[in-house]
């Protein structure tokens, strides 16, 4: 009676272990967008971590990025593009995926910033992605 007691409680732990290596995920490689990134390498051009942090500036990227979100058109590569605001002066930065996008969002940016003070960068990138050096 005890070796059976014993035996079903081998069989249990061992029956645990199994399923719980079963379920343990393998690890993924991590995502490497190096080449897409490497156009922010350009020292002369403006990135993401130099957003003046003044309260002006702060409140023209909030207001661009606000109208980006709520336009239920504009494809999900237009809501993620990059938004520098310094001293009142915005670079949009990053792929759209279509011309329409670009010029929505560029339209936006004009109505908050004012025209003359907005530099577009953006690309329109294609469905299928070609790995280059940009």
């Amino acid at each position: 009676m005890m070796s059976r007691i014993v035996h079903s409680m081998l069989v249990c732990v061992l029956g645990a272990g199994v399923s719980l290596s079963a379920q343990t995920p393998k690890q993924a490689a991590p995502p490497d967008n190096t080449a897409v990134n490497k156009r922010d390498r350009d020292g002369a051009k403006p990135t993401a971590d130099q957003q003046k942090e003044n309260r002006s500036d702060l409140e023209i990227t909030r207001q661009i990025r606000k109208s980006i979100a709520q336009d239920k058109v504009l494809s999900t590569y237009a809501k993620n593009l990059k938004i520098i605001t310094q001293n009142g002066n915005v670079t949009l930065r990053g792929p759209v995926r279509s011309d329409e996008d670009k010029k929505s969002v560029e339209a936006k940016a004009s109505d908050v910033a004012g025209a003359s003070h907005v530099k577009s960068e953006l690309q329109i990138a294609t469905r299928n992605p070609q790995k280059t050096d940009r």
